[in-house]
């Protein structure tokens, strides 16, 4: 297993997410009516592959492995898939795996394009600031995955209810209110560690540029994300934004990070000087 690199124990990993997304189609067409225990064990081997790789970038380059496109894409998509594990701990929330492994295995895919992996051991080195800013950030877009990964289930079940009440009563998946309270709490998770991450973002421009803001396409749009975060939670603390209607502004939010992270990572002067 030394000898492997990398991206070899990545692509394997991969390879696990896309037969746990063959699998999830099989609970799917059963309409949920099975244990769900195999996916949640075929994404748990997954994770420990995925763990095993970026460990392994992780000392080659004695650094937290967050320095490209690459890196950031798969340390989001461990975040998805760690956060999933510990949820799914609870035999009723394990049918998040069904929506969770699509988005693994897409977001695993795109990581493996050519070029996104453009690394030079001799750059100059990260300070700890930063390490520590993008690992908490990449985290938070990891809970937001989740909440997103939830509002799929819960648009999907609310369907059913409406649609086919019998088959909704013998599914084995967890009651639509428990799923809102998923929502709720991931994006609470995901949203303060998106806060400590860019108030320690600051401190890391501060050590490298003596500033601790920048007018940077990057800094913007992480500003925007938080923002349009904060919104959510106030509108849903004021129960202006409760059940369908949340789980679409969770859904959709994420959806925007993913359109948009890679085009405002590569045009941030501070991330791509």
């Amino acid at each position: 297993m030394n000898g492997l690199s990398d991206r070899v124990f990545f692509l394997l990993a991969v390879v696990l997410y896309g037969v746990s997304v063959l699998y999830s189609v099989f609970l799917w067409r059963r309409g949920f009516r099975r244990d769900n225990r195999v996916i949640y064990l075929l994404v748990f081997a997954a994770l420990g592959l995925h763990t095993v790789a970026m460990m392994k970038r992780g000392f080659l380059l004695s650094r937290c492995p967050v320095n490209n496109l690459y890196e950031a894409t798969i340390f989001a998509a461990w975040g998805i898939a760690a956060a999933y594990v510990v949820i799914g701990l609870w035999r009723r929330l394990r049918f998040l795996g069904v929506f969770a492994s699509p988005v693994l295995f897409a977001v695993g895919i795109f990581a493996l394009m050519p070029g996104l992996d453009a690394h030079e051991l001799s750059a100059k080195e990260l300070n700890v600031w930063g390490s520590v800013h993008a690992a908490l950030v990449l985290l938070a877009y990891g809970a937001f995955g989740l909440s997103a990964v939830a509002a799929m289930m819960y648009l999907t079940e609310e369907r059913d209810l409406k649609r086919d009440k019998l088959r909704a009563a013998f599914a084995l998946v967890p009651p639509i209110q428990r799923l809102e309270l998923v929502i709720g709490r991931s994006v609470v998770a995901g949203f303060a560690l998106l806060t400590v991450g860019l108030v320690v973002g600051a401190i890391s421009l501060h050590y490298t540029k003596t500033a601790y803001s920048a007018p940077d396409a990057k800094v913007i749009w992480s500003a925007f994300v938080w923002f349009a975060y904060l919104v959510l939670l106030v509108l849903r603390m004021r129960h202006a934004q409760t059940g369908r209607r949340f789980a679409w502004s969770a859904l959709g939010s994420f959806c925007f990070i993913l359109l948009t992270f890679w085009s405002s990572n590569l045009l941030s002067g501070i991330h791509h000087p």
